[in-house]
């Protein structure tokens, strides 16, 4: 399949896109909440040293989000809109 195949299948309006974008932040804030919470721990109460006081912290939290959101997530996330809206089609008729 080529690319532009592909990108037309896992076309999906901006609204839904961003909706989509939107349940993959929480979802990772929610997967990572315990580096996300050693994080405002080591940050509470600084100002300009939370930059290389928290370095590790920010460093850990940062690679926790990214495996929940990248561009291969939201592909995903595309791809199965996709599948049950076009089963929600299939299943009216």
């Amino acid at each position: 399949m080529g690319y532009l195949e592909e990108a037309r299948q896992n076309h999906v309006k901006k609204k839904v896109e961003e909706a989509l974008r939107s349940k993959m932040k929480a979802k990772a804030l929610k997967e990572c909440d315990q580096l996300c919470a050693k994080y405002a721990q080591c940050a509470s109460g600084r100002t300009i040293s939370v930059i290389w006081r928290c370095r590790k912290e920010a460093s850990d939290l940062n690679e926790c989000l990214h495996q929940y959101t990248n561009d291969t997530v939201l592909e995903e996330m595309k791809k199965r809109y996709v599948l049950e809206q076009e089963t929600k089609e299939n299943f009216k008729s």
